[in-house]
């Protein structure tokens, strides 16, 4: 599946360089040339990584890049600047989180690597909401479970260190998994 790629900056030769850069890379790739256009298009497609130049009219890439984390916190957000300093930097890190800060003129390859590892950071934190709601359902179940039959989910062991299993069929136990699973009416 190809991911989402936002790229905004004012001037429009850049974010044409941009695209021409990342042709051969397997993202959807989306322009915008300014803060507005750019929130627009987050609230459009679900952006796996949003590279943002520093200066812009109206609003600054990192106050544009904290909005973008505020609203859209899944987006993995890069700051490309040409006039970097460490105090910039570091507003930008902490006001925005920013997973990674660019100076321009990029180098072609720290760019590209950059995006990889931004989609890569996405990937791997959508992957873990995915399976902490899958722990929470379970964890729910299972306490639900717990209160129709006490001590059910305690595990105990024998002499030898093997677990007891409670005296519950697996056609029990998968019909009070149902049970608990289906809302109440």
């Amino acid at each position: 599946m190809r991911m989402n790629l936002l790229l905004v900056d004012d001037e429009p030769y850049v974010l044409e360089s941009l695209r021409r850069l990342l042709a051969d890379e397997p993202y959807v790739i989306h322009t915008a040339c300014g803060a507005e256009d750019g929130l627009a298009l987050c609230s459009e497609h679900p952006m796996g990584v949003v590279l943002s130049d520093e200066r812009m009219p109206g609003m600054s890439g990192a106050e544009f890049l904290s909005v973008v984390r505020e609203r859209f916190p899944g987006a993995v957000r890069i700051l490309l600047t040409g006039h970097a300093s460490v105090e910039s930097a570091m507003r930008a890190v902490n006001d925005g989180g920013i997973y990674r800060f660019l100076t321009k003129p990029w180098d072609d390859l720290d760019l590209i690597l950059a995006l990889r590892s931004g989609f890569e950071k996405y990937t791997l934190e959508e992957q873990n909401r995915r399976l902490l709601a899958a722990v929470r359902t379970h964890l729910r179940t299972l306490k639900a479970i717990e209160h129709r039959h006490p001590g059910i989910t305690t595990m105990h062991r024998d002499e030898s260190g093997a677990f007891i299993l409670p005296d519950i069929t697996d056609e029990e136990l998968a019909a009070e998994i149902e049970r608990c699973n289906t809302p109440d009416r």
